[in-house]
Parts: C-alpha cells; structure tokens; sequence
C-alpha cells in the first residue's frame, strides 16, 4: 500500500517552529534540530511551508524565486540536509508550492514590468486592459481573498490580477511556458529527494479568459459554494494535475501531491484525487463542521464515499496555518481543550490519512489578543484593519518552560507568546501521563502498531444521540460522546486509550472518545 494512503503528516510553518540563529524567525536548521522530536512524535512525514526566497508580503507564500532558499532560513544545502536527516530517521518531507502565483520581485515579473503591454513577458501573468473610457476601471469586479479589488493598475495603463496580495500577481495558467516552468521546478525538488507537494490554492490556478463579474458578494479568506465560478474550481485546471502526475509517477518512492482546495461540494473535491491527477486533498468540510456528531458523521459518510468512488482517501485535518486552532474553535478554555482531546482521537481513528498542525500535539489555543503593532498577516492591512488575520494560529512554539522565547531560539520571537505557554511548552507535558502530547503519541504509536487503523474502511454501530460510535474492523472501536452528559455505552472491550480518564469503560464522559480493542 502506498505511503500516503493513510500517512500521519506534521505540519511546520517554517518562521514559528524553531529558531536556530536567534534572529527571532524560525529556520531550516532549527528543524533540523527538531526532527527526533517529530519521530518520537510517531508521526510519517513533515510538511513544510515555503522556503524559497520571498519579500514576506505573505508570510513566504509569496515566491521570487522556486528554485532557492530564502536566507532567513537557510541555504539550499541546509534544505539537502533537512531531507537527509528526516530520511535517516525514517520521516518524508512535503514542501510547500505555490503556483497560482509569484512574488511581484520574482524575475518574470520584473520583465514584464520593463517590457510593457502585450509582451511575451506579461502573457506569463494575467494583465488586461481597464473598463471606461480611458480604462480607468478595473477590468471586472473580482475581489481579493485578502481584501479589496484584486486588481491593481500600473502606470502604462494595464491592469494585473492577484487574487491575494498586491505583491502576489496571479499567473496565467493558459500560458505553456507558466505550464512548463512549473514541471521544471516540480523536477528539480524531486530530484533533490523530496517526497511531495503540497499544492497552495489548487483550486485556483486557471481563470475564465472571458473575465466576467461575479456578481455577487466576496468573503474575505472566503470560499464559493458554486460550481461555475470564474476563478475557482475550473474544469480547464485538471490537465495541469494530469500533467503533473506524469512527472511524479516517473520518480520512484511513491512521490505525491496533496491539494489545497476549498471547493463547493464533495463531488468537485473528489475529481481532484482521481487516479490520473493529485493523490490527496485536504478535507476541510471536517474542518468547517461544528462539534456535533449527527452533522461530523454525515461529513465523514460524505466524503469517505464521494472518495471511495473515485479510488482516494480520505485526508482528514483538525487545524492549519490558515484557520483558528481547534482548541478555540471549539469553545476555548477547558471545553475547547477537552473537545480538542476527543477530536485528535476521533481524526486519527478515521480511515484514510491525517494532518498535524504545530503545536496542535501540545493543546496550543489561537492567541486572540496579539498586539496590532505585531500583526502581519496582509488581510490586518488589505481589510482596513478590520479583520485580524491569521497570525493568531502563527505564534511560535513553546519548547522549555522558560526563556525569552520558550526554548523557540536562543533569542525572541517574531510573535510574542503568552506567558500561559509555558505551562503549554514541550518541557512541560514531556513525562506527563494526561498531557496532551502524551495522547498525541499514544495514539501515533497505537495506529502504527494496530493493523486496524489507518487505511481501510469504517463500520458504524449503533450508539445514543449525541454520540459517534464505529469499528475499525478487524479490531478497533472508536467511541465518541460529544454531548454535555454521560453515557453508558456497551461493553466493547478493553479500553486501549481515552481522551479523559474513565471512571467506568461502560461510561463515556461529556465531550470525551475513547479506543476499545473489540472482543
């Protein structure tokens, strides 16, 4: 069975995992350092956000250059090292691509700022002329993720698509050469020995050369129940996948690709994991739904069998660098984390694969209450200062208990810490039975060991209102109660791990889940 069929992979958001040069930023070789932490972690494989060089307009998701390392975090032979280092000890490595566009200090774009309007150099990105007499208008009313237009004109007159940032112009994926170049990059990583890549706004990429309105209200960091929309979820974008498979599936090491893609149903999703195109896609229905276990099991229905249809996985995740931790999702302070406890056991007992984001492992909350002289994230600026952003699920890890940056570097960090994470830090749960990052490794070292979990299929069996009860056959239960009250439960076995301690294995706890060995 292929590795990433039911793979546990970790997520590191490379500014806010370790420092090692105490500049206040994370690094290539402070992961390095942490790597025998992520194998006793018990998890597969680390996926890491972009390296490559980057003015940071986006956190790094803005790309001047694909092909090297941004200083701030390394080298390229800091990078070779990373993936040497995480092969010996038995993990993959996931690298973050973003192709739906570049950095406005990317070379292309450059020359197609010298070169003027109807080059050959602007064709690479999507340039249009305005609307209006004098086409002082933007050509159509597209809005950026990030806040106002997504339109930006220059003084010779054009105007420039970036559905993000001023400082992310958008390329045009109807260009050969964009399609090529990107080939080109795919295969200069893998041959540098990466596993795989994760595909930022896969679902983005291509845009209706029409250019019409949409017509309708656009959320910021939002995304569309439609499924005709003119720039998301095109049908034109799967050749781009199918291409890109042809080149993975030429590396050996079962090399693949996980897609970002925020889509309208299920059913668009699954188009983008069947056999020919990408090998996962992120599962954010699961992510969206509240906690409430008639609407997480139609989710999870939903998608094992619009999935199952098309060969795929599931790929399950509770939290990423673009949302709000779990933890404060589901109510923050003691429920939240009590909740947040359940889910981790409740995901990871699902059939197919999972995602870990940093610091999830140690119950970190969202930091809701950061400085606004320390914000960031475009979306604080681009939303006239009206909606905070994501630095809030950004904050640096806690490692030691104590230190200006909690074991982070030798140094601060770039977003300061709440002083309650010492208490939250590595140090802190390491040797502690009820911690947090003590379930976490439980329940990684149980899904290696029970041949059960992981890949496969689900059983449901009959179980109160309010709970979520199914077997992982041959084996396996997984109970969850996600009601305010207590629940008897039939005896289903030994219990082999509990997100709260059990009093009674016949008595599941308010917002508790619990693994039983079936017998």
């Amino acid at each position: 069975m292929p590795w990433w069929r039911d793979a546990v992979i970790y997520q590191v958001y490379v500014r806010s995992f370790a420092d090692a040069d105490g500049d206040g930023v994370g690094d290539l070789p402070g992961i390095r350092s942490r790597l025998p932490y992520l194998r006793d972690l018990g998890v597969d494989a680390v996926w890491i956000t972009p390296f490559y060089p980057s003015p940071m307009a986006d956190g790094g998701y803005d790309v001047a250059d694909y092909r090297d390392i941004e200083p701030q975090f390394g080298t390229l032979a800091d990078a070779d090292a990373l993936v040497a280092d995480a092969h010996a000890l038995g993990l993959r490595v996931v690298v973050d691509l973003v192709p739906n566009h570049t950095s406005d200090e990317h070379a292309w774009f450059r020359a197609a700022l010298a070169a003027g309007p109807g080059s050959p150099e602007r064709a690479r990105y999507v340039f249009r002329p305005g609307r209006g007499p004098a086409g002082e208008e933007p050509p159509n009313d597209w809005m950026s993720v990030f806040g106002g237009p997504a339109w930006e004109r220059l003084p010779d007159g054009d105007w420039y698509l970036h559905l993000f940032d001023v400082k992310q112009p958008d390329l045009d994926w109807a260009n050969p050469e964009v399609r090529e170049e990107f080939l080109a990059i795919l295969r200069f990583w893998l041959d540098r020995g990466v596993d795989g890549f994760r595909i930022d706004v896969a679902h983005g990429l291509t845009k209706d050369p029409e250019m019409p309105d949409v017509g309708e209200e656009q959320q910021l960091l939002g995304h569309t129940d439609r499924t005709d929309h003119p720039f998301w979820d095109r049908d034109e974008i799967h050749e781009v996948y199918r291409s890109w498979r042809e080149v993975l599936d030429a590396y050996d090491g079962e090399r693949m690709a996980v897609g970002e893609a925020w889509v309208a149903t299920p059913q668009r999703l699954a188009r983008y994991v069947r056999s020919d195109e990408l090998h996962q896609c992120f599962n954010f229905d699961f992510v969206k739904a509240p906690w409430d276990a008639a609407a997480l099991r139609r989710v999870v229905d939903t998608c094992i069998e619009t999935l199952d249809e098309v060969g795929a996985p599931s790929t399950w995740v509770l939290s990423n660098h673009d949302i709000v931790r779990h933890v404060t999702r589901y109510g923050g302070g003691a429920q939240g984390l009590r909740r947040a406890r359940a889910a981790a056991l409740l995901m990871l007992a699902l059939p197919g694969g999972a995602y870990v984001y940093q610091g999830e492992e140690l119950g970190l909350p969202e930091v809701t209450d950061l400085p606004e002289e320390v914000l960031q994230d475009p979306v604080w600026e681009r939303s006239g200062r009206t909606e905070r952003g994501r630095d809030g699920c950004r904050v640096p890890v806690p490692w030691t208990r104590d230190g200006a940056s909690y074991g982070f570097g030798p140094g601060g960090s770039w977003l300061p810490q709440p002083a309650a994470w010492s208490g939250l830090s590595v140090e802190a749960q390491q040797g502690d039975p009820s911690s947090v990052l003590a379930l976490y490794r439980s329940a990684l070292r149980l899904r290696r060991e029970e041949v059960s979990l992981g890949d496969g299929t689900l059983r449901w069996l009959d179980s109160p209102e309010g709970t979520l009860v199914f077997a992982r056959d041959p084996g396996i239960v997984c109970a969850v109660n996600l009601s305010s009250r207590p629940l008897a439960l039939p005896a289903y076995g030994a219990p082999l791990l509990a997100s709260e301690e059990l009093a009674d294995p016949a008595v599941l706890p308010p917002d508790t889940a619990a693994w039983y060995r079936l017998g």
